[in-house]
Order: structure tokens, then sequence, then C-alpha cells
């Protein structure tokens, strides 16, 4: 690819660099999952989020559709099944996986400890969908489904 055809984003390229420790952002709780923004929307000019998961043996996300985000998992630990589409794929540390937009996806833990992996989604933004997730599960009376259908239509991800 040419440098006429790349896509840019000249206020991203205007932004200082980041080091970011893993240790000092907090943890984020929502449904089975648990995560950390490693890298926000506001990090990067909107250009990607990059996020940290830690999926408890056993758990998975219902398997969903993001219309307008694709995500690239790679796995640090643990062992997953991944779904794309309807195949699943099995991917141990070191496996990447690429979800584009549209495309039905999901993983499970199958191991018998946490696992954990990197989620890179662009472009950025999606941390916002799981910190108001985990305000909304927080909130005292349990879970509210409509706030959460709410939350999950304005992000533009279906479940399937």
């Amino acid at each position: 690819m040419d440098s006429d055809t790349r896509n840019r984003n000249p206020a991203a390229a205007t932004r200082p660099g980041l080091v970011v420790r893993r240790e000092e952002v907090a943890p984020v709780r929502w449904t089975v999952e648990e995560g950390r923004m490693l890298l926000r929307a506001e990090h990067t000019g909107g250009l990607f989020s990059l996020l940290e998961l830690l999926t408890p043996p056993g758990a998975a996300p219902p398997p969903h559709v993001h219309e307008d985000s694709d995500e690239t998992f790679h796995v640090l630990e643990g062992e997953y099944e991944i779904v794309l589409g309807d195949q699943v794929h099995e991917a141990g540390p070191g496996t990447t996986v690429y979800g584009p937009r549209g495309l039905r996806h999901g993983f499970r833990n199958v191991g018998e400890a946490p696992a954990r992996m990197l989620c890179v989604a662009t472009p950025g933004g999606i941390e916002s969908m799981f910190e108001g997730l985990a305000r909304i599960l927080a909130a005292p009376g349990g879970p509210d489904r409509e706030r959460i259908g709410e939350l999950v239509a304005r992000h533009r991800v279906k479940y399937r």
C-alpha cells in the first residue's frame, strides 16, 4: 500500500507518545470478564483501543457482531475457543485471531485457570461500552436489562 492510499489520522500524528504500565491501570469487571483499558481512543486519536482481557475458566461472553468495529485478539495465557462465523478455533498462547466488523464472533476459556489476551478494537472507543456495562451491572437493584440493551445498541453490537 503506498502512502496515498493509507488511512491517515492527522490528530493521532500530533499526539505525544505514551507509556502505560499494566499495574497502573485499574481493572474493570463486567459480566464474566475483567479488563484493563491499556490504550483508550483518546490516547490514539480514535484509531484503536487496546484492552487486556482476563477470562475465568469456563467463562464466555455471548457470540456477537460489532457493526462498526474490528477486533483482533492475541492470546497471552491459557486456552480459548474462539468462534469466527460458523467455525470454532482453538487458540493458545501466541495465537492471534482477527474478527472483522460484521462477522459473528465470541470466545470461551476452555482451560482450568484464568486465561488472558489482548484485544485491539479499531476504531477506538469500545472501552466506554465495557465501562458503561460495569456501571449498570454494579448499580443497586441488579442489572437493568433495558439500559444494557440501549448501551450495546448505541455501540452497534448485536448478540447472535
